[in-house]
C-alpha cells in the first residue's frame, strides 16, 4: 500500500467528515474576516476612534494572522493536523466571545489579535488536512470546499451584520449591535469542535511522524523545491495585492460614498458576498474538469479587465450601478479561480516532507499581503494625489502581472497524485 492509496480513507464517511471539517474551518475563517466590515463604523462610534485607531481595529486580526501562520507549520508537523485544528477551534470560540464582551478598546485589540491567530492557523492547516486525505481525481473539488467555507462564512456574516444592523438605530448598534455581530462566531466554532472529536489524523502525517520529521525551514530552499516555492508565493502575493480585501473589508465604505447611500451599501455588500459564494461553487464544479491552470488564466484575465473598468468608472461620477457591476465581475472572477487556487495549489505541489512548512510560509505571505491592503487602501483611496481610480488601476496591473506569470510558469496538477504534482512542478511541466 502506498501513501497515495485511496484505501487509506476508503470509508466515505471519513471523507465526508474531512470535507465538513475543512468547510467549517473555512467558514470560521470567512466569518472572522468579514465580521469587521459591518462592525467597524459602530466600533468607531462606541470607542470614539480616530482614523488610525479605526485602521487598527480592522488590521488587528491580520496582525494575529501573521504569527499564527508562521507557527502553524511547526504545530501541525509536531502535534498533527487534527490537534492543531483543535487549537484553532478553541481560539475561535474564546476570541469570538471575548470580542463581544470587551469594555476597553485595548481589550478589543487583544481579542481580535487572538482571532487572527486562529485564522492564521486555520488558513495553513485546513488545506493541508484536506489534500492529505483526498484522492487525486477529487482533490480539486474537496480542496475548494475550504474556499467555499470561507465565502459561505463571508456571505453568512454579511447577512447577519445587515440583519443585526436593521434591528435598531445607529445608537443601538454602537452600543450593542456590533457585540452580537462578533459574538455570533461562537456557534460555528462549537460545530468545528464537535466535528474534530470524531475525526482521524492525517495518514500522511502519521507515516511521516513515525519516520521522524524536520522542523527547520531550510529544506524549503533546496533546489528541488525552489520552483514550487516561487509559484506558491507569487500566486499568494497576487491573490492579495490584486485588491480582494479592499472589497471584503471596505465594501460598505466604498459603496456608501457613491450614490447608493449607507443603508443600501449594506445590501450591496451582501450582494458581493452572494456572488462570491455562487462563483466559488463554479470553481468547485469545474476545477477538476478544466484544471487549475486554465481556470486561473480565465479568472485573472476577467479580474484584470474588471478592475481596470472600476478604475475608469471612478473617474466618472454617477456611474453607481456600472461600478457595482464591475466590482461584482471582479468578485466572480476571483471566486472561481484565484481565491480557491491560491490555497489549493500550494497544498499539492510540495512533497510530504516540507508540505506543512511550505503552507505555513504561503499562509504567512497571504496574511502579510492582506495586512498591506487593509492598511494602505484607506490611505490610497483618500489621497488627493492618488485616489480610488489609481488604486484600482494598481490592482488591475498586479492582476495582469499574475496572468503573465501563470501563462509562462504554472504547471497543471489536476488528477495527479501529490507525488506526481510536486514532480511536475520541479520539472517545469505545463501540459494540461
Amino acid at each position: 500500500m502506498t501513501l497515495g492509496d485511496t484505501s487509506l480513507v476508503n470509508e466515505s464517511s471519513g471523507l465526508v467528515r474531512v470535507a465538513l471539517i475543512g468547510a467549517t474551518g473555512g467558514l470560521l475563517f470567512g466569518y472572522d474576516t468579514a465580521v469587521i466590515n459591518g462592525a467597524t463604523q459602530y466600533l468607531a462610534m462606541h470607542f470614539r476612534l480616530g482614523p488610525g485607531e479605526e485602521g487598527l481595529a480592522v488590521a488587528s486580526a491580520l496582525l494575529g494572522c501573521i504569527p499564527g501562520a508562521l507557527i502553524a507549520g511547526r504545530l501541525a508537523d509536531r502535534f498533527g493536523r487534527r490537534s492543531a485544528l483543535f487549537a484553532c477551534a478553541w481560539l475561535f470560540l474564546v476570541s469570538g466571545i471575548a470580542s463581544a464582551i470587551v469594555v476597553h478598546f485595548s481589550q478589543f485589540i487583544v481579542a481580535r489579535f487572538a482571532a487572527g491567530l486562529s485564522i492564521g492557523l486555520c488558513s495553513m492547516i485546513c488545506p493541508v488536512f484536506i489534500s492529505e486525505f483526498a484522492p487525486p481525481d477529487s482533490r480539486g473539488r474537496l480542496g475548494t470546499l475550504f474556499q467555499f467555507g470561507i465565502v459561505t462564512g463571508i456571505f453568512f456574516t454579511l447577512f447577519i451584520n445587515a440583519l443585526i444592523q436593521s434591528l435598531g438605530d445607529a445608537a443601538w448598534n454602537a452600543a450593542i449591535g456590533w457585540r452580537w455581530m462578533l459574538g455570533s462566531e461562537a456557534v460555528p466554532a462549537m460545530i468545528l469542535l464537535g466535528l474534530l472529536f470524531g475525526a482521524k489524523e492525517s495518514p500522511r502525517w502519521l507515516a511521516g511522524h513515525k519516520a521522524g520529521t524536520q522542523n527547520s525551514i531550510e529544506p524549503l530552499f533546496a533546489p528541488k523545491h525552489r520552483r514550487a516555492l516561487l509559484i506558491a508565493l507569487v500566486i499568494a502575493i497576487v491573490s492579495q495585492l490584486s485588491g480582494i480585501n479592499a472589497i471584503m473589508y471596505y465594501s460598505t465604505r466604498i459603496f456608501s460614498r457613491t450614490g447608493i447611500g449607507i443603508a443600501n451599501a449594506f445590501w450591496a455588500t451582501l450582494l458581493v458576498g452572494f456572488v462570491n459564494l455562487i462563483f466559488t461553487l463554479v470553481a468547485t464544479a469545474f476545477i477538476d474538469r478544466v484544471g487549475r491552470r486554465r481556470l486561473l488564466l480565465l479568472g485573472l484575465a476577467v479580474q484584470t479587465i474588471s478592475l481596470a473598468i472600476v478604475g475608469f468608472l471612478f473617474l466618472r461620477p454617477g456611474a453607481d450601478l456600472l461600478l457595482l457591476g464591475a466590482i461584482l465581475a471582479f468578485i466572480a472572477a476571483f471566486a472561481m479561480a484565484l481565491g480557491p487556487i491560491s490555497w489549493l495549489l500550494p497544498s499539492e505541489i510540495f512533497t510530504d516532507a516540507v508540505r506543512g512548512r511550505a503552507m505555513a510560509l504561503v499562509a504567512f505571505t497571504i496574511w502579510m499581503g492582506a495586512y498591506v491592503v487593509a492598511q494602505t487602501f484607506p490611505i490610497l483611496n483618500d489621497s488627493p494625489s492618488f485616489g480610488p481610480a489609481l488604486t484600482f488601476f494598481l490592482y488591475a496591473a498586479i492582476s495582469f502581472a499574475g496572468l503573465l506569470f501563470t501563462l509562462f510558469t504554472l504547471p497543471e496538477t489536476r488528477r495527479l497524485s501529490l507525488e506526481a504534482a510536486s514532480d511536475a512542478v520541479r520539472r517545469g511541466v505545463r501540459a494540461t
